[in-house]
């Protein structure tokens, strides 16, 4: 694999629905508020895991790198509040798909930091939050 660029991107994202082929309200809100630097991957497809409320509260912070072609890689569970939803969200993040970063008009390999946070939807307007 190319070198990977030396800057860390962090996105957030509060969980709480299904699986789904077509990306739900709160997905596409998610999709629309996170930065759309070219120097950051821009998450352009995400998939949600299918946790219940029982995960409220519950968090976990993954590494992975986001390769040229956009697709996530080389994961690290970095911190989780629970093994079981550190593996659903592992499954879930590898189905994403980005715009990959780029470098003077090159798509690069770029490491990525997101931290992830369960908030059960019955208590939250908007399951999804990304920082920019």
């Amino acid at each position: 694999m190319n070198a990977v660029k030396n800057v860390i991107v962090v996105l957030s994202m509060v969980l709480a629905a299904p699986l789904s082929a077509s990306p739900t309200a709160s997905e596409q809100a998610y999709l629309e508020l996170c930065r759309k630097d070219p120097g950051v991957p821009v998450p352009i497809a995400v998939v949600s895991p299918d946790v219940g409320p029982d995960y409220h509260g519950a968090s976990v912070q993954l590494e992975f790198v986001v390769d040229r072609a956009g697709k996530p890689g080389a994961f690290s569970i970095k911190s989780a509040t629970d093994d079981v939803l550190a593996k659903v969200v592992v499954e879930a993040v590898k189905q994403w798909r980005f715009l990959p970063a780029e470098v003077d008009g090159r798509p690069v390999a770029t490491k990525v930091a997101l931290p992830v946070k369960v908030v059960d939807p019955r208590l939250a307007a908007n399951r999804y939050v990304s920082t920019k």
